[in-house]
């Protein structure tokens, strides 16, 4: 019926491969064929650069530092007449602004303590977490990211009145003045 009687013997040595290191293209081109016929074709493979794979850092990681700072004026100077939008910091929501200003907020609040700036970036994002569910149970059509922006960005107004009040802590009636007004 069937022929089962097939020659198996060979050997396991491994054939004799000369490599030379020489640019001549004929070399190359046995060293590329003998690649290809053992099945190593792939390590000849050059990938193309994309331009999304070569993108800048800030551009991959969506940072706008430009966008950032235009926020940042819009909180320090909430003044129509001088141009700056407020409303821009809750219809364009970010991350990496808010999450600049929660990280120094938490370096001045307790000088540099790292041990409390995981708490402070904990309370931010389940504080944020809590007024968004708050607000979406009371019919509030707002994002995620817009609480954790504007919550963010609120920061802003007190990171600038420490250094003021560290300067007049001395006179006791203007700080507590300008504790009331701004805390």
């Amino acid at each position: 019926m069937f022929n089962l009687s097939v020659d198996l013997s060979g050997s396991m040595a491994a054939p004799e491969v000369k490599l030379n290191m020489d640019t001549d293209s004929a070399k190359d081109a046995t060293a590329t064929a003998f690649l290809r016929k053992r099945g190593y074709g792939w390590l000849l493979e050059v990938e193309d650069d994309d331009s999304e794979d070569s993108k800048p850092l800030l551009e991959e990681l969506d940072i706008d530092l430009k966008d950032i700072y235009y926020k940042i004026r819009c909180v320090l100077m909430p003044m129509p007449s001088l141009g700056f939008n407020r409303q821009v910091v809750r219809d364009n929501p970010d991350f990496w602004g808010p999450l600049a200003v929660v990280l120094l907020f938490s370096m001045i609040s307790l000088y540099g303590q790292f041990r409390v700036v995981s708490w402070i970036i904990t309370i931010w994002i389940f504080g944020s977490l809590t007024i968004f569910l708050l607000a979406r149970v009371l019919g509030g059509e707002v994002a995620y990211g817009q609480v954790l922006g504007v919550i963010g960005y609120s920061l802003l107004p007190l990171i600038v009145i420490v250094p003021v009040l560290l300067v007049v802590q001395s006179f006791e009636l203007l700080s507590t003045v300008i504790k009331f007004e701004f805390g």
